[in-house]
């Protein structure tokens, strides 16, 4: 069970009671079917909007509550706790901060309001076939027209790509500039050119709609692009260290319900005449996860109190990243052992955290990239 800690205030913790509240009634009923049919009902976002899940920190005269980032990372751990996998983080804690602190009032207007409420959900396109990590090296092209940007490309791997209604598309305004030509261009859904492609079926975290998409010749008018013009990348930059950060979140809230489930199944299971939790080499295992654990969330609520000083930079987002995310796979495999045979079957919601686990340490930056960016700052 997720615990008080003193990085959360009262309010904080009443936000909490809320979050588990409306997710024991709204969540967890339906998460067989979710994973079953590889998307979330449409319903869920707007009923979690009304509830004040979405875009928590966003600013009143936008429709969300005004709170710190500590409302939005208390969703992110109850969703990571609970083992769902839905996009609200994808949704508030990335599409949205870009959208209020580089969009035109224009596009503020329209859209925060909507996607505070649920009424629009929100994807970011960066990830094409033929480039991940390495955004500089990305294809998608958006040419001047006049007064508008014409689109070309193709992305994958987009979450809420099938639900989205409105994408953030990482395109090349400037082909032949590296970085400088990289702007950041809202598209609607509905805009003509646009299409998606299937649903993608993933190792896991099958919840999640992931998507191919494509952009054929979509005409955007130029007042959809995100700030300047060929500052996208800077952008992105200034950006990633929530993103990086909110996937800890979710990684140490994972980790910590693996090895609450494991530590009920290992009292209970029995194993020549003893439970399984009476073996030394059980205890040991459980002593090493359980300290490792709290080492995470220690790490978690410093990076957390960082962020909200505005003291996050680069380095910290990729250690938080990259420490958080490996943890959790560590702890995850070692859950599943205690749990022998049945660990490996999916009716046990330890199977399903181990696949949902591996793509911690691929998606936001693989930890490859991670041990990279911060071997720059040595």
């Amino acid at each position: 069970m997720l615990k008080h800690r003193e990085i959360y205030s009262s309010d904080h913790e009443m936000f909490r009671d809320s979050v588990r509240t409306f997710f024991t009634r709204e969540l967890h009923p339906h998460k067989e079917r979710w994973n079953k049919q590889g998307i979330i009902d449409r319903d869920f976002w707007t009923k979690a909007g009304a509830a004040g899940l979405l875009c928590p920190s966003m600013p009143e005269n936008y429709g969300g509550a005004g709170g710190d980032f500590r409302f939005n990372a208390i969703v992110d751990e109850e969703l990571g706790y609970g083992g769902a996998a839905a996009g609200f983080s994808v949704h508030s804690d990335i599409c949205a901060p870009y959208i209020l602190h580089y969009g035109s009032d224009d596009l503020k207007r329209t859209w925060l309001p909507k996607m505070a409420s649920g009424d629009a959900i929100a994807a970011i396109a960066m990830t094409e076939p033929g480039t991940g990590s390495d955004l500089q090296g990305i294809k998608t092209t958006a040419i001047r027209d006049g007064d508008h940007y014409i689109l070309n490309g193709q992305k994958t791997f987009i979450s809420n790509g099938q639900l989205a209604d409105i994408i953030l598309v990482v395109a090349k305004t400037s082909a032949d500039e590296g970085a400088k030509g990289i702007s950041l261009i809202l598209v609607e859904a509905d805009r003509a050119g646009f299409s998606r492609g299937r649903n993608l079926e993933k190792m896991g975290q099958k919840a999640s709609d992931t998507s191919e998409l494509f952009f054929d010749d979509v005409r955007v008018p130029i007042t959809n692009c995100l700030g300047e013009e060929g500052m996208g990348f800077v952008y992105l930059m200034q950006e990633l260290p929530q993103e990086r950060l909110v996937i800890a979140v979710a990684a140490a809230a994972a980790a910590q319900h693996a090895f609450d489930i494991t530590v009920d199944y290992v009292k209970g299971r029995k194993a020549f005449g003893r439970t399984v939790a009476s073996f030394q080499n059980t205890r040991f295992k459980l002593a090493e996860m359980k300290t490792e654990i709290e080492v995470g969330w220690a790490f978690v609520d410093q990076c957390i109190h960082r962020h909200l000083e505005g003291k996050l930079d680069a380095q910290g987002g990729a250690m938080a990243k990259l420490w958080l995310s490996e943890m959790q796979g560590r702890v995850v495999d070692q859950c599943l052992q205690l749990h022998g045979g049945y660990g490996y079957m999916m009716e046990y919601e330890i199977a399903r955290h181990y696949v949902d686990a591996r793509v911690q340490r691929i998606y936001g930056g693989t930890s490859e990239i991670m041990k990279e960016l911060i071997s720059r700052f040595i």
